[in-house]
């Protein structure tokens, strides 16, 4: 597949082209739109081509006549009856035919004195129609133009223009010729149709005049570009290597990809290395643009510790101000009445169809203690036995209570272990995409006695920061989670630092009940975690639920994965091979990484149906997908999988059930997606499954560790498999040295701590 240039979203129009098609220009007036997304300019198009040989010719068409033809791009603003120029490639559509996919869209004035007219007429111009623009051309000919750009007042002359009239049309002149002069002086930096377009909303008549003098402003300000597309851009600008701006943007940058990887702040000296490698420049400039950048508030410099770390000033404020939320709310008073704890968990006991073991009662009496507290525990520790009974003791006090998770699985199957709505963090929260922001904050918190968190293993500072702010002060908050599984994607490692702290009491199940004990994936999920790498041997005289499929040759190994997925396990253990099994991976690439399993899962799985392709991706009907970031317009989040259900190639969207609900993405929209016949263990966090198959090479050496393995096998619900080197496994489930987070939320909690007082900045 070719690949010619950036278009939007991070997708390609040229991924249509074949690797061999000559690439062409066509020239011709808009017929008609036939789609046209406003966020991202993604359009389709009939366009009446001049007839020309080498707009026409090439390799696979050879002069074709020059009847009206489908273009697909993007492009700003596109009107009926305009004159464009585009540039892409021919293309065969299974359903609809040729096709000519292009990649950059130019607007070419109208030279005749019917062109002018056609084009004022058209849509460009706001309260111009067929007669005005009649009129306007009649009076200034071939001239009307250059009277609209530089003396738009000789219009009070034409019959029907007054005051108000004439600022309508020099506003929307301006605007247009503002978004046209803005695409044409990005195009040549690459920076494509669609993000011309985000740019236009963000900056509006100002626009090119900011990129002009900043262009590392869009790394900061636009959503998808980032500091190396901004600083390619800068560089053909004429910036230099050392210019302030520069260094300024790639610090922040720096600063930014660390939160990806977990980090909540760096160390200053940490920070400033870096920065140098990245930007290849001196010391001392990346310290006076951490000092600008300081006065600027957009960093915050922190000595604590012996240390002087630097936060993003976003990150510094939620840090601190969780750490203040924990303490105004473990010292307020409660609203639930358990003054008669003893007599009341006395009570939900007996009512428990089972023995509880002293660490589980010792919870119980917890939460009648103190207000905030952390349940913890392994697979079959009985968790969701004493999130049961404490639902019950809360509601024997007729206190509103609330369950919530981080991600819409792990909320679902709360809900359904736990007989209780449950909801996810996000819907909790209200989050309002118009407001872009939570509905629930401390100005209106949440309506509850008693919220109860499962997961929390997964909350990421940013979410925590916006739960704490909506929780009543008089409310109980129970956080649950297992600490021995991988830490949040986002930055921070919440629920860690919590316990590590000392802050809060906690509350460590860790007997396994007789009924998870005869369980093989319970068990060695509980041996792992202690490291020791369970028996390898699997008995075939006997159903298990977990097996090692020793395998050195990655290659073997992912054809032993689709061959256990698509025929071993659905005949041995009845399960559905889409519905049921996930192949979960330590990483992306590779052999035997989910984006080429899934490639090879799919042609076994869905062979045949619809397809859309975006990038080296496929998107077939009734394919297993899943998002790859949270969506608010949509209400779908990071990690949400659903089904294709749908494919409409005539309006060019395609729809996803999500359990209970469908969603619409048009085919722009498809980045956020991907097929999940495979996916990552950090992906799969929050959810389980009937049975899941885990690749463990030495390839993955980078990733190999405790955590991610026992993440993976506490997944599978009905059957575990691991398929892959014995040497991969034994270094993986040995190696328990989790890289360190830089965070100071332990620091924060502990009372001899003076922490700096978060500033009350806007958050997002």
């Amino acid at each position: 597949m070719s690949q010619i240039s950036q278009i939007g979203n991070g997708g390609q129009i040229s991924d249509l082209c074949q690797s061999n098609t000559q690439l062409v220009e066509l020239t011709g007036t808009v017929d008609r739109l036939l789609f046209h997304n406003e966020d991202n300019g993604y359009t389709v198009l009939r366009l009446n081509p001049i007839s020309s040989a080498d707009a026409w010719q090439n390799d696979k068409y050879p002069m074709f006549s020059p009847d009206p033809v489908t273009c697909v791009g993007y492009i700003l603003k596109p009107q009926a009856g305009a004159q464009i120029k585009v540039k892409g490639c021919w293309v065969n559509n299974h359903r609809y035919g040729r096709q000519f996919a292009f990649d950059v869209a130019e607007e070419i004035l109208p030279a005749t004195i019917e062109s002018i007219r056609l084009y004022l007429s058209s849509g460009f111009i706001s309260g111009v129609g067929d007669g005005m623009a009649g009129r306007i051309v009649k009076l200034f000919g071939k001239d009307t133009l250059r009277v609209l750009d530089d003396e738009p007042e000789l219009l009070l002359k034409v019959h029907g223009i007054g005051k108000k009239t004439l600022e309508r049309i020099q506003q929307s002149r301006a605007e247009h010729r503002g978004i046209r002069d803005l695409l044409l002086f990005l195009q040549p930096h690459g920076i494509t149709t669609s993000y011309a377009l985000r740019i236009y909303k963000a900056y509006g008549t100002q626009a090119l005049k900011i990129v002009r003098e900043n262009p590392y402003r869009l790394a900061m300000d636009i959503r998808g570009i980032g500091f190396v597309t901004a600083d390619a851009a800068a560089r053909k600008l004429g910036f230099e290597r050392e210019h302030p701006l520069r260094i300024q943007a790639g610090t922040l940058y720096v600063l930014q990809k660390s939160t990806d990887d977990g980090n909540v702040y760096l160390p200053e000296n940490v920070l400033i290395e870096s920065a140098c490698t990245q930007l290849d420049v001196a010391v001392d400039m990346v310290s006076e643009a951490i000092d600008f950048l300081e006065s600027d508030e957009k960093i915050v410099r922190e000595e604590m510790a012996e240390e002087t770390g630097v936060y993003l000033s976003r990150y510094h404020h939620c840090e601190a101000k969780i750490a203040f939320y924990l303490q105004r709310l473990l010292h307020s008073p409660r609203s639930v009445d358990i003054t008669d704890s003893q007599a009341s968990v006395d009570k939900v006991i007996s009512e428990i169809p089972m023995n509880l073991a002293p660490e589980q009662i010792n919870a119980l009496h917890m939460v009648t203690r103190s207000k905030i507290m952390v349940l913890t525990g392994g697979p079959g520790t009985g968790k969701t036995t004493i999130i049961n009974a404490i639902i019950r003791l809360f509601g024997e006090k007729h206190a509103r209570i609330l369950l919530a998770a981080p991600t819409g699985r792990a909320a679902k199957r709360m809900a359904e272990s736990c007989s209780y709505e449950a909801r996810t963090l996000h819907r909790l929260l209200e989050y309002s995409p118009k407001e872009d922001g939570f509905a629930r904050n401390e100005n209106n918190p949440l309506a509850c006695g008693l919220l109860v968190v499962d997961e929390s293993s997964m909350m990421d500072c940013l979410l925590f920061y916006h739960l704490l702010k909506a929780v009543p002060l008089g409310a109980n908050l129970v956080l649950v989670g297992d600490i021995h599984q991988l830490p949040s994607i986002g930055p921070g490692n919440v629920l860690s630092d919590i316990i590590e702290s000392g802050f809060v009491p906690v509350a460590k199940l860790t007997k396994i009940f007789r009924q998870s004990s005869e369980s093989e994936i319970i068990c060695n999920a509980h041996l792992i975690n202690q490291g020791i790498v369970p028996p390898l041997e699997s008995n075939k005289n006997r159903l298990s639920d977990f097996y090692f499929i020793q395998q050195n040759a990655p290659e073997k190994v992912a054809h032993i994965m689709v061959d256990l997925v698509r025929n071993h396990i659905p005949r041995r253990f009845g399960l559905n091979p889409v519905d049921d099994i996930q192949v979960l991976t330590p990483m992306h690439k590779g052999t035997v990484g989910a984006g080429r399993m899934n490639a090879l899962l799919q042609e076994v799985l869905n062979p045949n149906g619809l397809e859309v392709r975006r990038g080296d991706r496929a998107f077939r009907l009734h394919d297993k997908v899943m998002q790859l970031r949270n969506n608010y317009d949509k209400d779908v989040f990071n990690g949400d999988m659903g089904r294709i259900v749908s494919v409409d190639t005539k309006n060019f969207a395609l729809s996803i059930s999500f359990d209970d609900r469908v969603v619409t993405y048009e085919f722009s929209e498809l980045d956020e997606l991907v097929p999940a016949y495979a996916i990552s263990i950090h992906k799969s966090q929050g959810s389980e499954y009937e049975a899941v198959v885990i690749p463990i090479m030495m390839q993955h050496y980078v990733l190999l560790q405790r955590n991610l393995i026992y993440t993976g096998v506490t997944r599978g619900k009905k059957l575990v498999i691991l398929v892959g080197e014995d040497k991969a496994l034994h270094m993986a489930v040995k190696n328990n040295k989790i890289r360190r987070r830089y965070t100071r939320l332990v620091l924060r909690m502990r009372p001899d701590t003076q922490y700096q007082t978060a500033r009350e900045i806007p958050m997002p």
